[in-house]
């Protein structure tokens, strides 16, 4: 029924919090909180892209890559609940719906189906990437308005950047070279894991 629910903030940097935590003007808690509500959709979207993967790999690394993956998704999960908590924290109303996330997410969906395991990790690689420079830029937007923040997402960071170097080792070879190279976008990267993988075999 109308106004019966709140409709939450669109993706729009003039959002304002009616409050903030103290030290913060409201305007400043409404800039982190649109930063926070972008990487919101990203860590969910994370999760349920690795628990995808999860149930998509085949090949013969199979199950060194599935029960990889289970882990990840679970500290993923706790990264979503921190951030989402960070935002209420702020003043502001965080948006878990799929419907929000697909709306104002910047990036393509996941395009990867039921594959091999190195064409999988390729594509992850891709998505690693691209989830961590995003953290690192709203790492560096918050840095003097909101440390509380930028810890926060330093210590996301932390487990990013490792559960990627996981994947890499994947992607590596003997010599130190990552498979992908300089290659770009999770199709393209998958591709190019998958004919670097054939090339060393």
């Amino acid at each position: 029924m109308e106004g019966e629910f709140t409709v939450a903030a669109s993706n729009s940097p003039a959002y304002s919090p009616a409050y903030t935590v103290p030290g913060m003007t409201e305007a400043e808690g409404g800039e982190v909180i649109e930063r926070l509500r972008l990487r919101l959709h990203a860590l969910n979207d994370l999760a349920l892209t690795l628990k995808h993967v999860h149930w998509n790999v085949v090949g013969p690394h199979f199950i060194a890559v599935h029960e990889m993956l289970d882990p990840q998704v679970d500290s993923v999960r706790a990264m979503v609940d921190a951030t989402a908590e960070r935002i209420a924290t702020l003043g502001g109303s965080p948006a878990g719906t799929p419907g929000a996330l697909t709306a104002e997410r910047t990036w393509e969906d996941y395009s990867v189906g039921r594959a091999d395991a190195i064409a999988h990790l390729g594509a992850l690689d891709g998505v690693y990437s691209g989830i961590i420079e995003d953290h690192r830029a709203a790492v560096a937007a918050t840095d003097g308005v909101d440390p509380v923040t930028q810890d926060l997402l330093i210590e996301h960071l932390r487990s990013l950047e490792l559960f990627q170097w996981f994947v890499r080792a994947h992607l590596e070879s003997a010599g130190g070279t990552l498979g992908t190279g300089a290659a770009r976008g999770e199709t393209v990267v998958g591709r190019v894991a998958v004919q670097q993988a054939s090339r060393q075999s």
